[in-house]
């Protein structure tokens, strides 16, 4: 479930997160309408709690996936929160890269599409891989909440077998787990952003 979040939600935020940029007044391809629709979605959707987002997406995902409950339903308003909050994140990345950078770039002759995938993006390798990994760590707290419609994982176990049952031998053995596995993320990706740093 993260996992598969992670990935197509990981993608669709890239893309998101690039338009933002790109589209930012000033920006590679300003466009005031454009990133004024973009800003407002981004602001409108991302706020939400997600115990409250994953309710109110129900009917669109019963359109997209066929289905308003269970894992499909959840995943589907994972991708869709993980989506907005990643175009934000990879957003805020890419506005820290020198302008000079992107000066030096354009008077090579480099065509705006090449400055925004081969040097824009290279030069925030380090900070997006961070964003990324924050992105992980909050997509493992909202999977915890997929019981609220009927969807699996070690959140929802915790609740059904934990929780509602006082059984607290599988509440705890479930939080070091849910523990480890952010802990592993998040190492994995300090490691990876110090090499891209050092590059």
């Amino acid at each position: 479930m993260v996992a598969l979040t992670l990935t197509i939600g990981g993608a669709l935020g890239l893309l998101l997160g690039l338009a933002l940029y790109a589209t930012r007044p000033g920006g590679i391809y300003g466009n005031r309408v454009v990133s004024a629709v973009l800003n407002f979605f981004v602001n409108f959707f991302r706020p939400i709690p997600f115990v409250i987002f994953i309710a109110a997406v129900q009917p669109l995902a019963r359109a997209v996936v066929g289905i308003g409950i269970g894992n499909k339903a959840v995943v589907f308003a994972l991708i869709l929160a993980a989506m907005f909050g990643i175009g934000r994140i990879v957003e805020q990345n890419l506005v820290t890269v020198q302008p000079g950078v992107i000066e030096a770039a354009r008077s090579m002759g480099a065509s705006r599409m090449r400055i925004l995938f081969q040097v824009v993006v290279p030069e925030a390798y380090g900070p997006l891989i961070l964003g990324y990994t924050f992105a992980f760590v909050a997509i493992v707290d909202m999977s915890a909440i997929a019981g609220v419609i009927g969807g699996g994982g070690l959140g929802a176990f915790a609740q059904v077998y934990g929780y509602r049952q006082s059984d607290t031998v599988v509440t705890w053995t479930t939080v070091v787990l849910i523990v480890l596995i952010v802990q592993v993320g998040q190492g994995l990706g300090n490691w990876a952003a110090r090499r891209a740093l050092r590059r």
